[in-house]
């Protein structure tokens, strides 16, 4: 039974896909809105299923069929069932719902409709692949397919050549990351002879690695998590790939795909927990990422892009937790985050459709009174994402705080600096999107009306979920005052040798601060917001209005893709120019060609001896007999 349950939830959306494909030519849109839709929910519905087997600890890995069998390589198409791939099965297939049917209102106009559907399908099966999968192996086939769908979904204009563009760049940065995968996964095989998560972790297999291999197999699994979340120097592909339709933006760079490489390095608990080294190289890279993420968003005016930087810092954030070996932490980040960030993306694409895709904020402005749903439901998911209690991001990202206050004293710093500009960064995109006076065209004024149904819905339901998500995860001294307990870390406990969940032991008093701590950090990023961008009414900067270089530095995202470009992309144009015009041309064409005319130049010396003269041929008989006795004597 459970076999038949688990193999359902990719199957429902693999079906959708082939579906559309096959048959959805001569049906209409609506109806093929809603088969896609349908068969998430579908999918959703079976993870509701697998999930309640998790609640009981019935923990298993279900073989399908033989993949591979060669020589000590055996793989099998399996899926295993615990509590960390059941609570993705959730997020995935319900959040996936949603984005579903907010993209029939979206998206309905454009004429590749069904294309999209159908990619938006096939991406959440290859997402239920990568989570569900038994195995490295397996998991790297989802991990393959989901870069594919996004290099697809994000190209998905093609007409415009930026889109093709930045589905490029995301599709090669993502490759970086993916060598290092590989390179562990051959490791891994190589000294534990499996690639199959129980006998590398329940089994034993992975803690009889020596410390240098397993740091190092570490350091390359992290490698392939940076490429797929975005982590410094991998993380400019995210930004860029905001040339997707909005739906894109929610699914793939919010809620899903981004989240794969906490995933993994989440699945790889135990081989993290063993190597020092390793988890610090984590956490500083998180920690600088999250940085970076955070204080480019202050400058930038386009909507998307602000929240693309968000996302970039948040996964730092979510990465400086697993660092410190708060893995269950960083999940209930990934999970709190997943709902209030995709809330704000259709958030975004909602205030997007109202404008007539104008994405600038500095020509928008007081479209609380047009858009209301649209603007109480992204106030919400402001209020959740700078950390206001009672909301879903105040508990993830308290105990993101309260881990590094315990461990290490300028993490926690950093991780409240971040704190700060995420509340001001978000709030400054939200006064001047929905506060003050209208700066767009009369036009664009004209036609502001607020979305459809079929889009609002999801922003209610999203709002819904960023209140109460934060719930399961109470904060482990003030839950145990008040006698509710960490359901995540109840749930995910003794996972990998029980290195999943982060046993802190602090104070009440303690914890109590940090969270009063916490609260009015948010509070004074607000606050701050308000007073420039309401009380003081300043407009966001034009470009020729920039006047301090630490301002245009972060409007240019620190110049990285120019130092990208000038390091890495303009020696490769040249070298590439230089075997067009001069080796290929001139060595390797040329040494081909001179060969080939030697050859020829032999041939027609050869020729000359075979004339079908027989006078010639006797007498080099002769000489040839001549010489062999010459040469005996």
């Amino acid at each position: 039974m459970m076999q038949n349950f688990v193999a359902l939830v990719p199957l429902l959306p693999l079906a959708g896909f082939l579906y559309i494909v096959l048959f959805g030519e001569g049906l209409s849109k609506q109806l093929v809105g809603w088969i896609a839709s349908g068969a998430v929910l579908g999918a959703f519905i079976v993870s509701v299923l697998v999930f309640s087997t998790q609640l009981h600890g019935a923990a298993a890995e279900v073989n399908l069929f033989d993949w591979i069998v060669a020589g000590d390589l055996h793989v099998r198409i399996g899926f295993i069932v615990d509590p960390l791939s059941s609570i993705y099965l959730l997020f995935i297939t319900g959040i996936g719902f949603l984005i579903h049917v907010y993209s029939i209102g979206y998206m309905h106009d454009d004429e590749g409709f069904n294309r999209f559907m159908a990619y938006l399908n096939l991406f959440v099966f290859f997402m239920l692949v990568l989570v569900l999968g038994n195995s490295y192996l397996l998991m790297f086939a989802g991990w393959e397919g989901v870069g594919l769908c996004s290099f697809m979904l994000i190209g998905f204009w093609y007409k415009d050549m930026a889109n093709n563009d930045a589905a490029r760049k995301a599709f090669v940065m993502n490759r970086i990351g993916d060598l290092g995968l590989l390179l562990a996964m051959g490791l891994l095989f190589f000294h534990a002879q499996s690639l199959n998560y129980r006998e590398l972790f329940t089994e034993g297999a992975v803690a009889g690695l020596d410390s240098g291999t397993a740091t190092t197999v570490a350091v390359l699994l992290f490698i392939g998590a940076m490429g797929k979340s975005a982590q410094i120097p991998l993380h400019t592909w995210l930004p860029d790939a905001m040339a997707g339709p909005t739906p894109v933006s929610a699914l793939i760079h919010a809620a899903t795909m981004v989240t794969a490489g906490i995933y993994l390095v989440a699945r790889s608990s135990e081989l993290f927990a063993s190597s020092e080294a390793a988890g610090s190289l984590v956490t500083w890279i998180g920690a600088a990422t999250a940085v970076l993420g955070a204080t480019i968003a202050l400058a930038q005016n386009d909507i998307k892009k602000i929240l693309a930087y968000s996302t970039v810092s948040q996964l730092g954030l979510m990465f400086v937790a697993l660092g410190l070996g708060a893995y269950s932490i960083a999940v209930f980040h990934v999970i709190t985050h997943a709902c209030f960030k995709a809330l704000l993306f259709l958030g975004s694409g909602s205030v997007i459709h109202a404008m007539g895709g104008e994405q600038d904020i500095r020509s928008m402005g007081g479209l609380k009174k047009h858009l209301p749903a649209t603007h109480l439901t992204f106030l919400i998911g402001c209020l959740a994402i700078a950390g206001i209690v009672p909301l879903a991001g105040f508990f993830s990202k308290d105990q993101i705080i309260a881990a590094a206050f315990e461990i290490n004293p300028l993490v926690f710093g950093i991780t409240i600096a971040v704190s700060l500009l995420t509340a001001f960064y978000m709030f400054r995109l939200y006064y001047l999107t929905f506060h003050g006076s209208f700066k767009g065209t009369e036009e664009q004024e004209h036609h502001l009306h607020e979305s459809p149904a079929v889009m609002t819905t999801p922003l209610w339901v999203l709002a819904g979920l960023s209140v109460v998500a934060g719930f399961i995860g109470f904060p482990h001294a003030v839950g145990h005052s008040v006698h509710v307990g960490h359901w995540l870390d109840h749930f995910l406990e003794g996972m990998n040798a029980g290195t999943m969940v982060y046993h802190g032991d602090m104070p009440l008093i303690t914890e109590v601060a940090l969270m009063l701590l916490a609260t009015a950090i948010a509070v004074a990023g607000i606050m701050l917001a308000r007073q420039i961008y309401v009380v003081k009414a300043t407009a966001a900067l034009e470009d020729d209005e920039i006047k301090t270089d630490v301002h245009r530095l972060l409007k240019d995202k620190y110049r990285i893709d120019a130092l990208y470009d000038t390091v890495i992309r303009k020696p490769l144009d040249a070298l590439a120019r230089w075997f067009d015009g001069i080796a290929e041309p001139k060595l390797i064409d040329g040494l081909v060609n001179a060969s080939g005319r030697w050859t020829r130049g032999v041939g027609q010396g050869i020729r000359l001896l075979h004339n079908g003269r027989m006078f010639i041929y006797m007498l080099m008989m002769i000489a040839a007999l001549v010489l062999m006795l010459l040469s005996l004597l």
